[in-house]
């Protein structure tokens, strides 16, 4: 294993410029700030929070270029592509941009009817021909597109995979598969991407892998440590002082929401200067920049003027 997955690996916004063009000098910056934060371990673009899918493919590859430029922290791109031969393309080109990881996603039509058994460990092994490492994408268990336990198992033996990113939702069956992933393939590393609520996973991981960490990577960092330090009383302190903006970005009406008001809450730290976004996702308006930012300064995240000179 490379790239070392145990701290924190955000999984930063893509940063728009008023025209709807991506701004790569901000993102630039954006980078720079993240990378320079102890405990900072790997950056992951292109996935939900970063809007990936709505980039073209020309826009994903010169962000992963800006990205490697900017920084040392190995690089992380999401492989979205349909079909396997596709998603074996996409990953050779982003290793060839700059890329060192793979976040891999399911093939879209199988959160809708679902994934014949062993497509999955195909594409994976598809995807680590490329080079990079690759993140188990757990998705969760509401849609036809998570995996059993059995397809887990068999996708974290394929050579090259080193990490999963859980995000089941379903506590039943992180309980019960976690630990057997865990004893199984000690050194694959468990991320949780259970944004909007993270506690009940903090005593189990190695890493997270979230959106969060754009907004609050020094509280995170934190909270990790005291996950690994089996101390659920700092853990639980912790989820206190973020709860407000947890709610306020996280507890929405849809995950995709939460995309758009992380942008807000990014703002109103002083990490980005404005909310722009891309279609499909929809601008939250004025009431909830309101309330996003009263929650921001509930939780004592203060207002990042190193910025400024990133």
């Amino acid at each position: 294993m490379a790239i070392d997955w145990k701290g924190l690996n955000p999984a930063p916004v893509t940063i728009f410029k008023d025209n709807g063009d991506v701004d790569y000098d901000q993102n630039a910056k954006l980078a720079k700030w993240l990378a320079g934060i102890d405990g900072v371990k790997t950056l992951v673009i292109l996935g939900h929070a970063g809007e990936g899918t709505f980039l073209t493919h020309d826009e994903q590859i010169e962000l992963i270029r800006v990205y490697a430029d900017a920084v040392d922290v190995p690089i992380v791109a999401g492989i979205t592509g349909e079909g396997t031969k596709v998603a074996e393309v996409e990953a050779k080109e982003k290793y060839d941009a700059g890329a060192r990881g793979a976040l891999v996603y399911p093939n879209h039509g199988w959160l809708r009817f679902g994934y014949q058994k062993g497509a999955p460990q195909t594409r994976y092994q598809a995807v680590a021909e490329s080079g990079l490492e690759c993140i188990l994408f757990q998705y969760p268990n509401a849609t036809k597109a998570t995996y059993d336990l059995e397809t887990q198992l068999e996708i974290a033996a394929i050579p090259g995979v080193t990490a999963t990113k859980n995000g089941v939702r379903d506590m039943k069956r992180w309980y019960n598969e976690i630990p057997v992933l865990k004893n199984e393939f000690p050194d694959l590393a468990i991320m949780s991407c259970h944004d909007e609520w993270l506690l009940p996973t903090m005593f189990d991981i190695d890493g997270l892998l979230v959106g969060y960490g754009n907004m609050a990577p020094e509280a995170l960092i934190e909270y990790l440590k005291a996950g690994k330090a089996q101390d659920y009383t700092a853990a639980k302190k912790i989820h206190e002082q973020l709860l407000p903006v947890t709610k306020a970005v996280y507890h929405r009406g849809s995950h995709m929401e939460g995309s758009v008001a992380l942008k807000h809450a990014l703002r109103a730290r002083g990490i980005i200067d404005n909310v722009n976004i891309r279609e499909p996702l929809k601008p939250l308006g004025d009431a909830a920049d309101v309330e996003i930012r009263a929650a921001v300064k509930a939780s004592g995240l203060p207002v990042v003027k190193e910025l400024e000179a990133a």
